[in-house]
């Protein structure tokens, strides 16, 4: 006979009960779309490696973005790529005013003012080497240099109108750098800052390396993302972007990394917690749909709330358009 303390099934039976027992429900509110902005103003080119995704032109973003608005979306992260062209050591490129991100910027605040709009910050779209940052004599990380152009790009997304910046980069002391430089460019009281803080060297970012053209010319990135088995230097990232300034705190990928989640909710417990579900957890799931090994909805969601289980508050996911559908 099962002991009355082992009863469990009573608190869940009734459907209307097992919402009580969830511990975040998910919301649109919850979510926020990553999106591609090229510099080819007029088109609209799909993404190989990722179904459903795009790479938009500036004229083509309002057309996008519009029927998203209408059905409850609150928030976008803009990834620009610009022409090879432009694309320098310095990463020159990465806040030009007739860029793709700060144009996307200007036209998403103007016709949809309530909109969240967020700006990745990174170097590695708009250099021609392909890293993250500045390099030295001997093709490693210059962190200083990075840093230094790192806040420019930050401050200059926060003049064009941007809400939040989000420094994917992993230099070294980049948050208090684009904390200073919002404070001093009299912003910081607007502009909130969003710490990729655990962004793991992963194998999980090559279709969004794709589209975003955004690969490594030589090497790698494992000299500054995280290696994948490690958890303190994680817990010492998130505890140090806490102290210079992070307003959210990001773990990237986000399933692989779901203990870190965790930790980033116990080691921040007053901070709102991201997870970004990245472009190959994203494949996986449509390719293993596909394949007939479970329907793609169920999974989905059942992803997304485990996500915020772990402790999310704010999910990156490129599934925002059809969960806004979902959510009830």
């Amino acid at each position: 006979m099962v002991e009355l303390d082992s009863l469990l099934h009573s608190g869940y039976h009734n459907p209307v009960l097992r919402p009580l027992q969830v511990e975040r429900t998910l919301t649109r509110s919850s979510l926020m779309y990553p999106i591609f902005i090229t510099d080819e103003k007029d088109s609209l080119i799909p993404i190989p490696s990722m179904p459903n995704q795009h790479r938009i032109g500036i004229n083509r973003l309002e057309e996008v973005i519009a029927p998203l608005v209408a059905k409850g979306l609150k928030a976008v992260m803009l990834f620009g790529v610009p022409n090879d062209s432009v694309k320098d050591a310095f990463g020159t490129a990465a806040d030009d005013p007739e860029g793709p991100v700060i144009m996307a910027v200007k036209l998403l605040k103007t016709k949809f003012p309530a909109l969240l709009v967020s700006c990745d910050v990174c170097l590695c779209e708009y250099t021609s080497h392909g890293h993250c940052g500045h390099l030295n004599a001997d093709n490693t990380i210059d962190n200083d240099a990075s840093v230094r152009r790192l806040a420019e790009v930050a401050v200059n997304y926060a003049k064009a109108g941007a809400d939040n910046v989000a420094p994917s980069d992993m230099m070294d002391g980049r948050m208090r750098a684009i904390k200073q430089g919002l404070h001093d460019a009299g912003l910081s009281h607007r502009v909130s800052l969003m710490a990729y803080s655990a962004k793991y060297a992963s194998a999980l970012y090559g279709p969004f390396r794709d589209a975003a053209c955004s690969g490594a010319k030589f090497g790698d990135r494992a000299a500054y993302q995280l290696p994948p088995g490690s958890r303190g230097l994680a817990r010492r990232a998130i505890q140090r972007d806490v102290r210079e300034g992070a307003d959210i705190i990001m773990v990237k990928p986000a399933t692989f990394y779901m203990d870190i989640i965790r930790d980033a909710k116990e080691l921040a417990p007053d901070h709102p917690i991201a997870a970004y579900q990245v472009s190959g957890e994203y494949a996986m799931l449509h390719h293993a749909a596909a394949a007939g090994v479970f329907e793609l909805k169920t999974a989905v969601l059942e992803n997304i709330v485990s996500l915020q289980r772990a402790g999310c508050s704010l999910i990156l996911t490129y599934f925002t358009p059809e969960l806004l559908d979902w959510i009830e």
